[in-house]
């Protein structure tokens, strides 16, 4: 089985920094709840308000591409669809 990591970080526009707030804890939770999700971590940057830092690991392709699914109909995926991306995603055993 081979574990997907995702590291980077994601820049929000000023304009939706208040939408992506109060949504983000929803989007975690849920995250978290998925089956395969091992780690989803998304934090705000101290010295940037803009940036958020965020690292997930999933248990396999699969269960990423099942998060990545559900975020895509989601709220949060409403709320942060003019957030940049900028993603690492590896692969490991």
């Amino acid at each position: 089985m081979t574990k997907i990591t995702l590291t980077g970080h994601i820049m929000v526009p000023h304009q939706d920094l208040n939408q992506v707030q109060q949504a983000l804890s929803e989007h975690i939770k849920l995250t978290q709840e998925e089956t395969g999700c091992l780690v989803f971590k998304v934090t705000q940057n101290v010295h940037n308000p803009l940036r958020f830092e965020v690292y997930e690991e999933f248990i396999d392709q699969a269960a990423f591409d099942l998060h990545q699914a559900r975020v895509k109909a989601s709220l949060w995926g409403q709320v942060a669809q003019n957030v940049e991306r900028f993603y690492n995603v590896s692969h490991s055993e």
